[in-house]
Order: C-alpha cells, then structure tokens, then sequence
C-alpha cells in the first residue's frame, strides 16, 4: 500500500482512539471507580455534563484536594476546579448535580455542591462515588439494612436491579472495605487565591447545586405565594416545556438529564437532575438529596436540556420534560436512586372554577407524599383561582370538594373565603384550607392514608361577604326550663350598614336551676375551644376514621351560632360526646391511670343553633342566663 494511502487510515485510526479516551465511560458496560484515597491535589478529571441539545460533553477539572466532613460526619467532598470556556462564562449551574466526574477513566463520583454563591471560578464538590452507591442497596421495604458494605474494585459501580427486600444486603460481588476514614485533625486548607475569589461575603460554605423545578402554566401570584415552600429545598424555578415522547426517552447514559415529576397536568412542576450512573434499569443520580425524604415514590420522566442560561447569581439549564420512563425510590443525602419502566401512580384532582364569565375546569395529578402533597394541591388550587379575571377584584369564594381515601369516609370540606383589605387574596385562604386538611389527613398517627381522588368546586360569589359580630343580648336574663329566648346578634358588614340577626334558642325542659352561658361566635371560635378538636385528635381516638369524623364535623365560617353552656361536665370519649356526665361515671375516670381515649371538660355543650348568613362571620360574645 502507498505512504500516502496508509496516512490518512492511521490518522483516521488516532482520531477514533483518541475519541474512545475522551468517552471512556458512556461505552463502558462496566467501568471501575476511583478509590477516594487515590485522589490527590493536582489531579486532572472530566465532568460529563450537558449545556444544550442533549449532547454530552466533557469539561475538564483539576482537584483542588479533598475535605474531610465537609458536610457531615465521615461526609468527605472532593473540590475540584472546572476549566474551559463554558464553564468560565456559566459557573456551576443549576441542574449540572449527578454529572458523573472521572480519573484515569474510572468513575470517582458525582459533581453535587458549589462553593459560594458570586465565585468568580467554577469551584465544585464532587461526592464521592462509594457514598453514592450506598443509596441504591437500600431496601424498598420499611426495614432498613444493619449494615451497608462500601463498594470497592472493578465491579463496585454496578447497581442492584431489583429491591432488597432482605435487611442484610447480598455480598455476592461485593468487597466489603471500611467505611470511609474518620480524620481527626487533617484538613484541606484552601489557596489564598481560592479563598479571595470565593469570598464575595461572609460565611461562604459548600451548599448543594440548586435543583431546576421547570413549570409549566405557573402564574407569578401562585410562584409569589408558595415559591418558599420549595425555594428552601434548593430548588430554582424557571419556565421550561413539554417535549413529545421519543423511542430514546427511557435509554438514560451517565450524564443525561432525569425529570422528578411533582404535579402534572394543567399545571406542571418537575425537578431536574443529572444521571450519575445507569446499571440495568436502576439509576442514579443528582450526588446530593431532591427533598431527603428518604423510600419515596415519585415518577421520573424524560427530560431534555435546551440550552444554558448563563448568569452572575445562579446559571441553570432550561429543560423540557417528556413522558414518564421509571420511579424515583429513594431520596438520600449522597444520591437519588430510581428505577426505569412503569411509574407510581398519582392522585387525581379536578377542580372546577364557576364564575359570572362561566365555567373553567382543570385537571391535575399530583406525586403522593406526606411531606409534599399539601402544598402541592394548595398550590394547584390557588393556581386555578389566581388564573381567572375575578383574582384580585374582592370576590368571596365558595368551596365544596371531598378527599376520597381507600377505605374510609371522605373527608368533605365546605366553607366560605372573604378577601381583605390586605394584599392576601380570598384564593389563599381557600388554598390553605385544603392544605390544612390534608396535612391533617397525613401527620395522624394511626395509620399512612391513601388517598385515591380529590374534587373541588369553587364559586366565585359577588361583593364581599364578611360581617362582624359587634354586639350580642337576649329579650331576658331569667329563664326557666323548657322556655324559648330570642338571642339578638348586631351585625356590621363590610363597608355597609350594621343589622341585627335573631337566633331563638330553648333550654332545655331537664336543666338544672344556676347560671347558663350563651356564646354567640363564628365557626373558628368553636372549633378552636368548646368541640377541643385538637384535644382528641392527637393519638386519642382509635384511628383515622374517627379523625375524619371529627374534621367533617367541623363548623362553617359562613354560618352564626349560638352555642349553649352549662358548669357540669363532659367526658369526650374517642370522637363522641358525653354531656352532663355522673358522678360515678367521673370517680371511675380518674380512678384509672391510664383513661385512654377519654378526657373529662368541666362543661357541657347544652345546645348549638346556627344561622346560615351566606358571608364570612367573624368575632364572639358571652352572654349569661339565671336558669329559676
């Protein structure tokens, strides 16, 4: 063969082996991991990462040394220096957490933490790569493991496929080494230079990459409202999109972008991280916790990186999000670990908006979790209310909905919401209330709750409906039993003229003669103290159907009432009342030591009448009745 002819084959030879250098991972089937003891200051890397387009690229790094409990006991961070032009322009951004970082082709972890907020180089923290491939043996099932080997060799990086249901872990293919060292008094001091370009103030720490949580259809009221319920979980919002599904969408490599849904539908919310490493249908990911919530159950679906936004505070990837490819199961401190096919179900929610411009409806579902649920359907349902034209104009809100749970009554919720002089609006108080009760629902002690639909109406009611209670009498102060009495209510409305409200109650025939109170109040007065809700709620009742009986039994802010009292007292067994109880009765109760589910009032609820006024009440008043 001529010269010229053999040139350009070994040049084409050179180039392919100087590309299969550059990727030596994303071929391998099975690549080994790089001890943390190997790692040394000076050392080069690459950081597999994605800034637009879906491609993968390699950024170049140099360890700056390695911090022992950086971030928690026997915690180490390995500091690393991101080089190149990119990096120079964007930092450390937002979304870059889980990119797998290599030495000498072998795989040392994930790029997890930033150093400072305004660092003038791109500083990283690199958790190492032994910390994260702890998370994927943890069982599936409630019982933990007594021991976690730490992987070591060859074959360290491989992922379990399936859940460990046994609390010991399989040691099939696994060198189980010590954990990783406890330094008693070596420490990383950082370069002066270091230290000057990372200190635009004081008390500049390493803090996890910020989390993207794309979003779609989020008005900036709902992000103003409810933004710090995930802001403080590092999580930095941006608009994104939705891509079509693609035959590729489940075929993750190290360094591919993963979707964390949280709310899909009319609304959509999904965090975003990057692939760290994929064995099977297991993955892991992100180097550092989404929520640290522990086993969870939240869909993962595809997602896509348009492009990188570079910025002096925080640069982040602008994502679109696809179809769900798998479930994230466990959210740790060291990684996120997931699996890929199917994913968990969601609970369903509609809602529907009735308004004088007609009728809207939305639909949604959102991710099941006791930490997350409640404020990702108040935040749902204030975004469906903060998207019609009566956001803002005064307009009080009507709410009707149920919580179906598998296996017990529904929870029925149903009140009335009057705006402000303040800036909150009406939406928020009626988002609030469904926040309430579903945190109700799930901090029970009896029992984890599945909750299988969620319903909710709104009407949008004219003027605003709120009144007062200024002053309270009765036609007589002396009654006898079996007598009706005309209770009076003076009423001031907003910005309207005061009026007066007749509520007829009776004593009743078996009072005995002394003195009566008669509390004329809205429906949070009562609440709060004569029912003592809170009272035999907290572990008191035998389980969680009798806490839904007593949320349901809960009164309604539109309605006036008059409630009556006597000085003799009430034994609240479980979710039931027992006014006017005996002497014996109470002699047995404080006889035993432990009396259970029942607790002893030194009152008793006479009678209760209510007037539905049709607007917010708010205020009470005492008035007192000599029973001859």
């Amino acid at each position: 063969m001529p010269a010229t002819a053999r040139k350009p084959r070994t040049l084409l030879l050179v180039l392919l082996l100087l590309f299969g250098l550059a990727f030596p991972t994303l071929a391998a089937d099975d690549p080994p991991v790089f001890p943390l003891a190997d790692v040394k200051p000076g050392m080069q890397g690459v950081v597999y990462t994605i800034f637009d387009g879906d491609k993968i690229e390699p950024i170049n790094l140099e360890v700056i040394g390695v911090l022992h409990n950086a971030v928690g006991p026997q915690r180490d961070v390995i500091l690393v220096r991101l080089l190149g032009e990119k990096v120079a322009k964007t930092g450390v951004v937002a979304g870059m957490s889980g990119s797998p970082v290599y030495f000498d082709g072998k795989l040392g972890g994930a790029l997890a933490l930033k150093l400072g907020t305004f660092t003038k180089d791109a500083i990283g923290g690199v958790t190492p790569i032994a910390d994260m491939l702890k998370v994927a043996h943890y069982p599936l099932s409630p019982a933990l493991p007594k021991t976690v080997p730490v992987p070591s060799g060859p074959a360290a990086h491989r992922i379990a496929s399936g859940p460990v249901d046994n609390p010991e872990p399989s040691m099939e293919g696994w060198t189980v080494t010590p954990s990783a060292p406890v330094y008693a008094s070596e420490q990383l001091s950082l370069p002066d230079g270091l230290a000057r370009s990372a200190a635009a103030g004081a008390g500049q720490v390493l803090v996890p990459i910020e989390t993207p949580l794309v979003t779609t259809g989020l008005y900036p009221q709902t992000l103003a409202t409810f933004g710090s319920a995930f802001f403080r979980h590092g999580m930095a919002l941006m608009e994104g999109g939705t891509a079509a599904p693609t035959p590729g969408d489940a075929k993750l490599k190290p360094g591919d972008m993963v979707g964390i849904d949280l709310i899909r539908g009319d609304l959509s919310m999904t965090a975003g991280c990057t692939v760290t490493a994929v064995e099977g249908d297991r993955i892991l990911a992100c180097g550092h916790p989404l929520f640290g919530f522990g086993r969870v159950s939240m869909p993962l679906s595809a997602a896509h990186v348009m492009m990188t936004l570079a910025s002096s505070a925080t640069s982040t990837k602008i994502i679109t999000t696809g179809p769900t490819i798998g479930t994230l199961t466990q959210d740790r401190q060291t990684a996120v670990s997931g699996t890929l096919g199917p994913g968990p179900s969601m609970i369903p929610l509609d809602m529907s908006l009735e308004t004088p411009d007609g009728e809207r409806k939305y639909h949604f579902e959102v991710v099941e979790s006791p930490q997350l649920t409640s404020v990702l359907i108040a935040t749902a349902a204030f975004n469906g209310i903060a998207g019609s034209a009566i956001y803002g104009e005064g307009t009080t809100l009507q709410l009707d909905g149920e919580i179906d749970l598998q296996g017990h009554t529904p929870v029925h919720l149903e009140d009335l919401f009057a705006p402000t002089d303040q800036t909150t609006p009406a939406g928020f108080y009626l988002a609030t209330k469904v926040q309430s009760a579903f945190a109700q629902i799930y901090s029970n002690s009896y029992e984890r709750p599945k909750v299988t639909q969620v319903r909710l109406r709104v009407k949008a009611l004219p003027k605003h409906r709120w009144a007062m209670i200024d002053n309270a009498w009765a036609d007589k102060s002396e009654v006898r039993p079996g007598e009706t009495v005309k209770v009076r209510v003076l009423l001031r409305p907003y910005r309207g003229a005061p009026f007066i409200q007749e509520i007829p109650i009776t004593v009743p025939p078996q009072i005995p003669r002394g003195m009566l109170e008669v509390v004329v109040s809205d429906a949070a007065f009562l609440n709060r103290n004569v029912q003592v809700l809170a009272m035999t709620s907290q572990g008191q009742l035998p389980g969680l159907e009798e806490q839904i009986k007593l949320m349901n039994r809960e009164r309604r802010n539109s309605h006036l009432y008059a409630t009556l009292l006597q000085a003799a007292p009430t034994i609240l067994v479980e979710d039931k009342e027992m006014p006017n109880a005996p002497l014996s009765t109470i002699n047995v109760l404080d006889q035993r030591q432990n009396p259970g589910g029942a607790r002893l009032l030194w009152q008793s609820t006479a009678g209760e009448w209510s007037v539905d006024m049709h607007e917010v009440i708010a205020g009470q008043r005492l008035l007192m009745l000599t029973v001859k």
